[in-house]
């Protein structure tokens, strides 16, 4: 299981040994979903192909494959295949890696598996706080219904009313994840701390079923496992995410590869955040393409879907600021061992205005 982060045993999360939940890592194999987003006619002689190859590798491009890590609530830039279809004629490969959650996916991408992932606000704080050369690449937007996917949770017979209730009782969730954030200002806001509650670290994909049979007695959760507990009638929500001041996700890359690849990244960026502007405006017809995938009923997908925020906005000053207060919070509440400052797994402004593409950088 993936370690306990905490100031005891924290040397241990500095060795970063990959941990892979079983059976989560795949590599993209024979997908032949035709993406929903319009293609351009192959009309190209192999000599322009060939003049595009040679002129993206002199404007940032020095790899021919990018690692992408993604997580178990599922990936329509995968399924879609929008960054094979812009990068290959770029003669850059792409190949997947699927992790139960942020901080497995960090932990892969420190021992140079991936280069590029999705995660929480979390995540990338404890693994810079541990040694981790990585970058912040770009943020994903929030807004007023940002964090309706998380929520903490009880079984519905359960005498727990409210946040304040969970003093003294287990409570499962997955340290170093954005449930970890989420869970202390939760508790800090009915004047509790992390010390007032039994805590247990596990990926949620493997403390669901147990929620779902009565023996967790409170969860820290999100889709797609809520939304399933959800139309099942087996959790009672006492608390979600959305109002919480989280600066919201980010794509991560590994330094070394964002420096060296800045045209790669610009691709990649503007790829994924047209794909899930055109998701967050159709979601049904998003929904149906990612269930064959995923293994989950139409109308989940489409409630995780809707309860999402899709789209990207560029690194700033102001973003990271934010960042560094949640790093600031969990070095004063003793959960890092050391403070982490954002500033150092940071670009220079001139390098992300080269990552940057123009469509997100006035956003």
């Amino acid at each position: 299981m993936f370690p306990t982060l905490n100031s005891d045993n924290f040397a241990i999360f500095r060795r970063f040994t990959l941990f892979l939940a079983p059976g989560l890592l795949t590599l993209t194999t024979s997908l032949t979903l035709i993406s929903c987003a319009p293609t351009t006619q192959k009309s190209e002689t192999s000599s322009s192909a060939n003049a595009n190859v040679s002129n993206a590798q002199t404007s940032g491009i020095k790899t021919k494959v990018l690692r992408m890590g993604y997580q178990q609530a599922g990936d329509l830039v995968r399924i879609t295949k929008v960054l094979e279809k812009r990068l290959e004629p770029l003669g850059v490969k792409v190949e997947w890696a699927q992790f139960a959650q942020g901080p497995q996916l960090m932990e892969a991408m420190n021992v140079g598996k991936i280069d590029l992932g999705s995660v929480g606000e979390t995540p990338p704080i404890f693994a810079q706080a541990a040694g981790a050369r990585i970058v912040y690449v770009v943020g994903t937007r929030r807004d007023e219904n940002s964090g309706r996917g998380s929520a903490i949770g009880v079984p519905p017979n359960s005498p727990i009313k409210s946040v304040k209730d969970i003093k003294g009782q287990r409570i499962f969730f997955q340290k170093a994840s954005a449930s970890h954030y989420f869970l202390l200002r939760a508790l800090e806001d009915v004047g509790l701390n992390k010390d007032d509650i039994q805590k247990v670290s596990l990926p949620t994909v493997e403390s669901n079923a147990a929620f779902l049979q009565g023996k967790i007695p409170v969860w820290v959760t999100n889709d797609p496992y809520l939304a399933l507990a959800e139309k099942e009638n087996k959790i009672r929500v006492i608390k979600t995410a959305q109002g919480l001041d989280s600066p919201g996700g980010y794509y991560i890359g590994a330094k070394q590869f964002a420096i060296d690849n800045p045209e790669l990244l610009r691709v990649v960026i503007e790829e994924i955040d047209k794909i899930q502007r055109w998701a967050e405006a159709n979601p049904k017809d998003a929904a149906q393409l990612i269930v064959p995938f995923q293994k989950l009923p139409l109308d989940i997908m489409e409630t995780v879907i809707r309860r999402r925020t899709l789209g990207l906005r560029p690194i700033t000053p102001d973003l990271i600021k934010e960042q560094q207060k949640v790093a600031d919070y969990f070095y004063k509440n003793g959960v890092i061992p050391q403070s982490v400052n954002i500033q150092e797994a940071t670009l220079t402004p001139e390098q992300y205005a080269a990552i940057t593409p123009p469509s997100i950088s006035q956003k």
